[in-house]
């Protein structure tokens, strides 16, 4: 998908993706307006933000272009936020090309030896040098500064060594003040490693899919596969993160293109602005005006950005084999590109550490959709409606909350609201502390029955589930078949007026509690696996069904095994057609996994751990950045969730976002109750979780399955035979 997420984005995106491709000339670059996308129009350039330039820069970084570019719209993204003006025609000049620019990160020091100074982003024959000055930002010519061209490991990157020429003042005009400028760096150069991974990741799985070893293509076998699906689950967390922090600095400004349809600024780009931290009135309390909540985006970005692009480039190159290690495949100057990025970023462990300190001090970001003008009759519609609700006794208010479809709205109706995406986001805003009713496993048959279901099973099942008087458990998986659930050998045997099943199931959860089961059976034992199964309706209390709990390590008995001995089913509790129960079984499956992805982990986010951490004596510097490298990928998981629901609402395909965050969000539940078990081992709540999450990795598709769907589906390798 790539950090952008409209067709706006994906327009723009194709646009420079097509006139890289033809040149890679600078005022090439700066005739498009490439150069000038994220300046106001009247400084020569585009009128939009950084989330428009980070889509630009990802796609130059795909494709490895060079040269002034980077350094460039660095420098003019700095000087256009500078409270005082710039010098007449510098952003101009920098907008057309006319000018170059490079970027000191580094502190100078005055007078020092050419070749000691600090690294700079861009050539040592620079027009123009932004560097650091005091406590803010100077811009200098040439002639202010001491340049040489700096040798380093990647070999397409412009770089040089500053140093500062004794003797002599810097024009008042030149001095920016405290600018942002490491945070403008990260997250552009988060961008543009963004494109470096999105390359190896490319490249990675095309090569998986031809290359033959073994007499099959080595992307089937699962070591491979998960290297690249992981690579790609690296790539989709930075995007999040660096999509969050352009919009976060986008915030403040208010360019009239965005509001038009290239999002970015003011908010456009689909969610509220950060949050103010402690002591910070007007969010102007620290240098460039940034508020914590900005500063705590943009660290997430510093975190997981640049190091992703390490990640993915050193991950092709092991898919690739010696011939990724030769000096005649790209493979090694994108891992340059990528290493040299991360250095001029900032190292991760520092930023991951700023992370911990904000979120400490209670800077948060709010992951919300910005919703357009037309919705707010829509939700003033909700909201009456949700007043309403409050006004009702509990009971009452149950019984609305069914026969009204605000359960699962998106349902047709009677059943739902046949709610849109924009009316479903509403009424889960404005829903928040009504606690509608959680239906369980009911939530994930409750949809199959409505699509697949007679009206009779409907009406029937789905009145009584709504309020809770039918609590469903879900009779799936076997001893033998769990993953590879389509290999069940419980069967299903025609007798008169219906079926008589036997077999056993187990890991089900609830089973001792419920009333019905949805179960699969196999109605046809000598046609492929996936045709002869069929989906039934089973009452739990009907003779032959046995149901024992298990003991889990956490001492809870939710999982149970269930055993089906000539358990007769009638005809009527048959879903869908005799032998057709795959595909009702599939779309049962889709809404379980949309529902872990939801709902797992409570507890266990990076929030719980913060308040924990608040509550103990000052962390050690390698636990301070452990804490803020788990709350970026906490933050980066929200982000993602975020950028499925603007996708949806804008019609579009999300692609690989929601599997990449529920596979997160298992992991990140488990390292979160493994790091704060170690904090506080006697915690009674930490005890429990530690144990708890080990499961999380496990139910609703493992991590090694989903590993492998993410492979297949998002990146096309082949299936194992």
């Amino acid at each position: 998908m790539g950090i952008g997420l409209t067709e706006e984005h994906r327009a723009l995106a194709d646009s420079v993706r097509g006139l890289a491709g033809r040149t890679v000339e600078h005022r090439a670059l700066a005739g498009q307006g490439l150069l000038g996308l994220h300046l106001p129009e009247e400084h020569g350039g585009q009128g939009y933000g950084l989330v428009e330039l980070c889509v630009a820069l990802e796609v130059l970084g795909e494709l490895r272009v060079t040269g002034p570019y980077l350094p460039g719209v660095l420098a003019s993204a700095a000087l256009a936020r500078s409270a005082r003006p710039p010098a007449p025609g510098l952003l101009r000049g920098l907008a057309d090309g006319s000018l170059t620019a490079a970027v000191a990160l580094g502190p100078l020091a005055l007078g020092a030896a050419v070749g000691l100074g600090p690294l700079a982003l861009g050539a040592a024959g620079a027009d123009l040098f932004l560097v650091p000055h005091g406590d803010g930002w100077a811009l200098l010519d040439r002639a202010g500064v001491r340049a040489e061209p700096a040798e380093c490991v990647d070999l397409d990157r412009d770089l040089c060594t500053v140093t500062a020429v004794a003797g002599r003042d810097v024009p008042p005009e030149r001095l920016l003040g405290p600018v942002p400028v490491r945070e403008l760096a990260a997250v552009l150069l988060g961008a543009d490693a963004c494109g470096t991974a999105a390359w190896a990741v490319g490249t990675a799985a095309a090569h998986a899919k031809v290359r033959e070893q073994f007499g099959r293509p080595i992307g089937q076998f699962q070591g491979v596969k998960h290297r690249v699906a992981a690579a790609l689950v690296a790539l989709e967390q930075a995007r999040a993160a660096v999509w969050d922090a352009a919009r976060a600095l986008d915030t403040p400004r208010t360019n009239g293109p965005a509001a038009a349809g290239l999002p970015g600024a003011s908010g456009a780009s689909g969610a509220t602005g950060a949050s103010r931290g402690p002591g910070e009135p007007g969010g102007l309390g620290h240098p460039g005006g940034l508020g914590d909540g900005v500063r705590l985006a943009v660290g997430v970005a510093g975190v997981l950005g640049p190091d992703a692009a390490v990640r993915c480039a050193a991950d092709a190159i092991q898919v690739l084999g010696g011939i990724g290690y030769t000096f005649e495949h790209d493979a090694h100057r994108h891992y340059r590109r990528a290493l040299s990025g991360r250095m001029l970023a900032g190292d991760p462990g520092p930023w991951a550490e700023q992370v911990a300190e904000l979120a400490l001090a209670g800077a948060r970001r709010a992951m919300e959709p910005d919703l357009p003008e037309e919705s707010v009759p829509l939700r003033e519609a909700i909201r009456g409606e949700a007043e309403s609700l409050r006004r009702e006794e509990p009971l009452a208010r149950l019984g609305r909350f069914a026969r009204e479809g605000w359960i699962m709205p998106y349902l047709p109706r009677p059943w739902g609201r046949a709610a849109t995406p924009l009316e479903q986001v509403i009424i889960h805003q404005e829903f928040r502390d009504l606690k509608r009713p959680n239906l369980g496993i009911a939530a994930w048959a409750v949809p199959s029955i409505v699509t697949y279901g007679t009206p009779e099973q409907q009406d029937r099942f789905l009145p009584r589930t709504f309020t809770g008087e039918l609590v469903w458990c879900q009779l799936f998986s076997e001893p033998g078949a769990g993953s590879d659930l389509a290999g069940l050998s419980t069967r299903a045997v025609r007798v008169a007026g219906g079926w008589s099943l036997t077999g056993q199931k187990i890991w089900t959860s609830l089973a001792q509690y419920a009333h019905w089961g949805i179960c699969l059976a196999r109605t046809s034992p000598g046609r492929p696996k996936h045709e002869g199964i069929t989906y039934f309706l089973v009452d739990m209390s009907a003779p032959g069904v046995t149901v024992r709990p298990l003991k889990e390590i956490n001492g809870d008995e939710i999982f149970n095994e269930v055993f089906l001995d000539d358990v007769f089913v009638p005809d009527d509790l048959v879903v869908g057609e005799v032998d057709g129960g795959w595909r009702v079984a599939r779309d049962t499956l889709s809404h379980e996994r949309v529902a872990l992805g939801d709902s797992w982990g409570p507890g266990s986010r990076h929030t719980d751990m913060i308040r924990l951490v608040g509550a103990l004596p000052p962390l050690r510097q390698s636990q301070r950045e452990q804490a803020g490298r788990l709350w970026a990928e906490g933050q980066a998981i929200s982000a993602l969730g975020l950028r499925v629901t603007l996708s949806r609402l804008a019609g579009a395909d999300p692609g690989p976002a929601s599997s990449v965050r529920k596979l997160l969000g298992m992991r990140h539940a488990q390292a979160v109750s493994e790091f704060c078990w170690s904090l506080a081992p006697s915690d009674r709540h930490w005890n429990r979780m530690i144990l708890t999450t080990r499961a999380f990795t496990i139910g609703g598709g493992t991590t090694e399955v989903q590993l492998n769907i993410i492979a297949e589906r998002a990146l096309g390798l082949p299936r194992d035979p």
